[in-house]
């Protein structure tokens, strides 16, 4: 039997709106300005309203508002985006560590991931704004939201393989851009593994991405 309107309506308050930080965490990431994150993000909850009724129940409901998400955003705000604002680490940061180990097939050491978290956010906030689009927000969705490969390739509309190399290449970018930060503090691995340097470059963008990254920072 199908839902009435208002069935409708109850069910996607009590599914959809507790995610709405984290969409707005990740419109954020792709507008850089927290006016066309707000506005993006509106907008994608007034267009999945209106297809929730589609949406199948049991599948993953934020891999499908991100998709919408992010086919609005290509659609519509890419055109006519404002310019970046700085916006302040307290922006979007709520220091939140997902270790995302499922993603790589080397995981960190918890001694790597607490030492991580210690990594100044604006820092953190900074180098992942100045990562390329595509992979910017290719390791958002892998390191901060935990999506794995097949769910990323579905919400971007890009091949498996496409998703791998761009989060490769981005999570590279990152530990280049982090490494002296981190060696700055003293951040490194237990002995045996390598230097500072060398232990910062392997663990910054699982955990201090996830660590400086805006969820539920509105």
């Amino acid at each position: 039997m199908a839902e009435n309107t208002k069935e409708l309506h109850e069910r996607f308050e009590a599914e959809a709106l507790p995610l709405l930080d984290q969409l707005y965490g990740g419109a954020l990431r792709m507008t850089r300005n927290p006016a066309d994150a707000e506005d993006l993000v509106q907008e994608t909850y007034i267009k999945a309203f209106q297809a929730f009724e589609s949406f199948q129940p049991g599948t993953n409901l934020k891999a499908w508002l991100y998709r919408i998400m992010t086919n609005t955003y290509i659609n519509s705000y890419r055109k006519k985006q404002r310019q970046p604002s700085q916006s302040s680490a307290e922006d979007i940061s709520d220091h939140q560590l997902f270790a995302t180990s499922s993603h790589d097939s080397t995981g960190l050491e918890s001694a790597e991931v607490e030492a991580l978290k210690n990594l100044p956010d604006k820092e953190i906030a900074e180098a992942m704004n100045n990562l390329s689009e595509d992979y910017r927000m290719v390791v958002y969705y892998a390191d901060v939201e935990g999506l794995a490969y097949k769910e990323i390739a579905e919400i971007m509309g890009t091949p498996l393989g496409t998703v791998m190399s761009r989060l490769h290449r981005g999570r590279k970018q990152l530990r280049e851009a982090l490494k002296d930060v981190a060696a700055e503090h003293g951040i490194g691995v237990v002995s045996g593994k390598g230097n500072a340097t060398q232990g910062a470059e392997a663990g910054v963008t699982h955990s201090a991405t996830a660590s400086a990254t805006g969820k539920g920072a509105k």
